[in-house]
């Protein structure tokens, strides 16, 4: 039996996450303090993967992406690509659906400082593996940040290395085309790391893959 793609919400795996996990259902009770969940449509040819959630963020609204700064470019940039319908406000009870995408992240749970260790991004891979395999029409995988690639390409059974980094660059294995981006976290977008214009880049360039795909 395969692997359900979405850990259960009390997920016991990871020890470091689920002591902060308390730690934050203690001070926050009121927050979703859990595996945050993959967030899209379950024919979706465009996965979205990032890296884990963020305290404020997924780990406060229980939806990737979903209350912290990167979520405003992510979310801005479906709906100007046609990914994404409806208006993003940082909630999960806004009017934003995803169209032909889904977003996950490598890791489920917040980690202490964004950072999860090696062995927590290996312990909560099988849940990726199954989030690919459970995509029946997948075709495309933006990876956002490097560590996320990673993490990508060892779920599909892959080296870490063997698709190169760097914002823009594509490689097709595993049946999918990987498509790179920096990361749009604040700190990237503020120092000009990455631009709207770049970020916007990537999505129209799964969208011709997607096309092409098809044909």
């Amino acid at each position: 039996m395969s692997l359900n793609p979405e850990p259960p919400r009390d997920c016991p795996l990871c020890p470091r996450l689920v002591e902060y996990r308390r730690e934050n259902q203690g001070r926050n009770p009121d927050w979703f303090n859990g595996p945050a969940p993959s967030f899209g449509d379950p024919n979706a040819r465009l996965l979205v993967a990032g890296l884990a959630p963020g305290r404020t963020g997924a780990n406060r609204t229980g939806r990737p992406f979903t209350g912290d700064g990167a979520g405003w470019i992510l979310y801005e940039t479906l709906i100007r690509t046609g990914f994404a319908t409806g208006v993003y406000e940082a909630r999960p009870d806004d009017t934003l659906r995803l169209v032909d995408c889904m977003i996950t992240n490598a890791v489920r749970c917040a980690p202490p400082g964004n950072k999860p260790l090696p062995v927590e991004e290996a312990t909560c891979r099988p849940f990726l593996t199954a989030r690919l395999a459970a995509l029946p029409r997948l075709k495309v995988i933006v990876t956002l940040g490097d560590v996320s690639r990673r993490n990508v390409l060892k779920a599909l059974g892959l080296k870490g290395t063997a698709a190169p980094p760097g914002h823009g660059v594509e490689a097709t294995l595993g049946g999918y085309v990987i498509l790179n981006s920096y990361h749009c976290s604040r700190l990237n977008t503020n120092t000009g790391r990455l631009t709207p214009a770049m970020f916007e880049a990537v999505f129209r360039r799964a969208r011709e893959l997607i096309d092409l795909a098809e044909v």
